[in-house]
């Protein structure tokens, strides 16, 4: 897949870029207003976003189109796009204070100390904004692929320098994000969302379960916060059978989750239980080389429950 993440300093028309870049790749756009309307079908208009739930909010959106679309992206935060996206480009346009001042004067058809005003206003507020979802307010330099300079360069000039770029790194002969490849995303991307508290409507949630151990109802109040639909111990699988075919030992993971099909397997018990569940599923995978599972172990479970917030109290796994 190619994914382009087109930013820059406020009066610079980026966007005007992002656009022609868009038309001369074929790509799709994504701009800021868009990737708006699509939060809102995903989650519904009445849905609170934090701040820091911004950029894996934008990142599941964006895996998902990724499965049919290469993507131009020009929405704040889109440069902090993680680097788990194959194909990604970041480019950043920058200008000196004079130039974008004169494109405001021509844009909004300002005087210049009007303008002059209006590009103080747009860099506070830009600023605020990637403080508040980001924890910074910039980024530098080093976190971009390509700068460009609009003092010299006309909006199809560096539209023409991101194509050349792409076609260089011969970034769309990869095709598409591949299915698999945006489920375990979206898994992790949903996890973090969940750490922020966004719960969409309608969220799978299978109440008064009878679980073996607490780890494992906790673990399922992750999977509902973001409507991740689970089985719990839905299936066994054959491991040892005796001399007559009988099967004479079974391994059965905790949870299977249908959308990325991936069975999940919560280990909290002493060492040297784990050495026995660890040679079960080695064993499983084995003779079920099909079957994706997931194994976490106590540490990883503790930092679930404290690292989402999941428990209102000190839960001991």
């Amino acid at each position: 897949m190619a994914l382009i993440a087109v930013s820059g300093q406020p009066g610079c028309r980026f966007e005007e870029v992002a656009r022609i870049s868009a038309q001369r790749l074929g790509f799709e756009l994504i701009t800021e207003s868009r990737l708006a309307n699509l939060i809102e079908q995903e989650l519904g208009a009445e849905t609170v976003i934090p701040d820091r739930a911004h950029t894996p909010l934008m990142e599941s959106i964006v895996a998902h189109l990724a499965t049919e679309h290469h993507l131009v992206v020009c929405a704040e935060g889109a440069d902090a796009i993680s680097a788990s996206f194959p194909g990604r480009l970041r480019a950043y346009v920058v200008a000196p204070d004079s130039v974008r001042v004169g494109n405001l004067m021509l844009d909004r058809r300002l005087e210049r100390p009007a303008a002059r005003k209006l590009l103080q206003e747009m860099e506070a507020a830009q600023k605020a904004a990637r403080r508040r979802m980001l924890g910074r307010a910039s980024t530098p330099a080093a976190g971009f692929d390509l700068i460009l300079n609009a003092e010299l360069l006309e909006s199809e000039q560096m539209a023409g320098l991101i194509e050349h770029a792409v076609q260089s790194l011969g970034l769309p002969e990869h095709g598409f994000l591949s299915a698999a490849a945006e489920a375990q995303m979206q898994f992790r991307l949903r996890l973090r969302l969940a750490r922020h508290g966004v719960s969409p409507p309608g969220h799978v949630k299978l109440p008064g379960r009878a679980f073996a151990h607490q780890s494992e109802e906790i673990f399922a109040n992750l999977l509902d916060f973001y409507r991740i639909a689970w089985d719990y111990e839905p299936r066994s699988f054959p491991i040892q059978w005796d001399r007559d075919g009988k099967v004479s030992e079974a391994f059965t993971p905790d949870f299977y989750l249908p959308e990325f099909d991936l069975y999940v397997e919560l280990t909290t018990m002493k060492q040297s239980l784990v050495t026995k569940k660890n040679r079960k599923i080695r064993l499983l995978r084995q003779l079920y080389p099909h079957i994706n599972i997931q194994v976490f172990y106590q540490k990883d479970i503790e930092n679930l429950i404290f690292k989402y917030g999941l428990a209102e109290r000190t839960v001991k796994v």
